[in-house]
């Protein structure tokens, strides 16, 4: 007996032996178990032989890979909701997926998983980051070179009035304290012949015509600079007395001559406040010295003597010529008659005796005729009611006009 169970394990392990041997041989190979080069025989052998306790295992036990792949899929599976898909997605890229080596099986398919949802109504989802554009020298010159000239060019400063500013001349006195100095010297400065101003501390002398004061003070403090005597010198320069800057009256005024400005423009009536004007004084005439252009100004009209007189003006004051206006028509006394400045239509009609048209005012219709430039007269006609009721206004006369007074057909 027991010789017979040791003739059968006897065969049992020679006919195991090359089905383990060929099992082995196959193991490091890719693909399944036909694709294994062999004989007709042997594969015949290898079907019919029972597969070894072994060899099951090693079909069946996953790679080292999978189990990696496992552990990564459990670990992001653990992870927030947020940083679960990004990890996934990054896995899923970088790695290849690899053929089992051991089953005919497809190879394992990875799959991410899926997001949570936030949950309704307890936290809103933040609202999208929008970055804001720095703003930079480079994007603003750029801005610049595409930008139209018109558009690059800045607002216009206006120039100063020309009765709120004074531009140094020859003569003038001026008055230079250097306020963070140390020197008691003298700081009464007269400008000399050619606009020069011979300051000591500023070595040679210094051309200051045509400067206001504070541009006198700006170039004293650069003189002082670039002779290294102080770096930041501070200097408070006025004019004590105005010379340089005259306009001649004449004519009807009872001092006559040169009145100084402390501008470099003022108006008429400060020359003739000077002047004193006599009582038959009607009008001025002013000689522009800039252009020579002459203007004359009524001295009874008060705008017109906002008129601005520059310095080496001349001012020629004279009486008042004869002026007239004509009237006719219906009215009680027609002709000629003396005008003023400022005489109105309905003033006219009264100083020349008044309308005859009785009561009925709303048909009287009154033509002004006025010569234009090109000597012909331009008529503008009125209706007298509508002026006396306040409907339009009362219209202003000028000398020369001619004046009809007739009835509405």
């Amino acid at each position: 007996m027991f010789s017979k169970i040791s003739a059968v394990i006897i065969v049992v392990c020679c006919l195991s032996v090359p089905s383990w041997a060929w099992a082995q041989s196959s193991v490091g190979r890719v693909g399944p178990v036909e694709d294994v080069a062999a004989g007709a025989g042997e594969s015949k052998r290898v079907e019919k032989s029972e597969p070894k306790k072994d060899d099951v295992t090693k079909k069946t036990k996953p790679s080292a890979a999978k189990k990696d792949e496992a552990k990564r899929d459990e670990h992001n599976s653990a992870q927030p909701h947020a940083s679960a898909p990004l990890t996934a997605a990054a896995n899923t890229a970088s790695e290849k997926p690899q053929t089992n080596s051991t089953t005919d099986a497809p190879p394992k398919a990875s799959v991410s998983p899926a997001r949570e949802a936030a949950p309704v109504g307890l936290i809103p989802p933040p609202p999208p980051y929008i970055a804001p554009t720095p703003v930079s020298a480079g994007e603003h010159a750029g801005a610049t070179a595409n930008t139209p000239k018109s558009e690059n060019k800045s607002p216009s400063v206006p120039a100063p009035l020309l009765s709120a500013i004074y531009r140094v001349g020859v003569g003038d006195m001026l008055d230079i304290r250097l306020s963070n100095g140390t020197g008691h010297d003298s700081t009464l400065y007269t400008i000399l012949t050619g606009g020069l101003l011979d300051y000591p501390l500023a070595g040679d002398p210094v051309n200051v015509a045509g400067l206001t004061t504070d541009e006198i003070a700006t170039r004293l403090t650069a003189e002082l600079k670039r002779r290294g005597i102080y770096d930041r010198a501070q200097f408070q320069v006025a004019v004590r007395d105005y010379t340089s800057h005259t306009v001649m009256v004449s004519g009807l005024v009872d001092q006559p001559g040169a009145k100084v400005l402390r501008r470099e423009a003022v108006p008429l009536y400060v020359v003739l406040a000077e002047a004193l004007p006599r009582a038959d004084a009607g009008r001025a005439v002013i000689i522009a010295r800039a252009n020579g252009t002459s203007k004359t100004v009524d001295l009874g009209d008060p705008s017109a003597l906002n008129e601005l007189v520059a310095a080496g003006d001349v001012v020629n004051v004279q009486t008042r010529p004869p002026e007239f206006f004509y009237i006719g028509g219906l009215v009680a006394a027609p002709g000629q008659k003396d005008f003023h400045v400022g005489l109105t239509l309905t003033q006219a009609i009264l100083a020349s005796g008044g309308a005859s048209i009785g009561n009925n005012k709303a048909k009287v219709l009154v033509t002004v005729s006025r010569q234009g430039a090109d000597g012909r007269l331009l008529p503008t006609v009125y209706l007298l009611n509508e002026i006396e009721t306040g409907k339009i206004p009362d219209p202003r006369l000028q000398p020369g006009d001619r004046i009809e007074i007739g009835r509405k057909h």
